[in-house]
């Protein structure tokens, strides 16, 4: 019975603390909200509306800074290439869930292309030659019963 107490004790001294520290926003700030998927990744963009970022791109991806979360240059470029192409950039930040770290990628992509296009709807045409705008429809198949992976069936032998 004590032991229950104690732990009652603790966790509300817990949940006291962290109510002294929650992030309070200063200013809700505005941002506007689109979802690119690939494959099984689905990544969750949001753009912040509030200024233009002269300074270059301002990328937040599940918490990391954009270098960290991509260690490739390729994979960075392919996130960046909606912002250099329309030679604009905004304080980004992106939830990716899901498949990896290349589906991803190209899951921002999508995300990043469909919210500059309907920011600056110039863009868009541009990004619809370039196939930034376009779902890529390809999954993984699925494997068949009796078989061994997707299409490679089990191996006959006669002895």
């Amino acid at each position: 019975m004590e032991k229950t107490s104690a732990t009652k004790k603790r966790v509300q001294s817990y949940i006291s603390v962290k109510r002294q520290h929650e992030h309070k926003p200063k200013e809700a700030e505005k941002y506007i909200e689109a979802i690119g998927r690939r494959k099984t990744s689905v990544a969750r963009v949001r753009i912040f509306t509030g200024e233009e970022n002269k300074k270059g791109y301002s990328i937040r991806v599940n918490g990391k800074s954009f270098d960290e979360y991509f260690a490739r240059e390729k994979q960075r470029q392919m996130v960046c290439s909606p912002f250099s192409i329309a030679g604009i950039s905004y304080k980004t930040s992106v939830m990716a869930r899901g498949g990896g770290v290349n589906a991803q990628a190209e899951s921002i992509r999508l995300g990043i292309a469909r919210l500059l296009g309907e920011l600056h709807p110039e863009h868009k045409e541009r990004f619809r030659a370039l196939s930034f705008l376009k779902r890529d429809p390809r999954m993984v198949e699925r494997k068949k019963f009796g078989s061994r992976k997707a299409r490679r069936p089990q191996q006959w032998r006669k002895r």
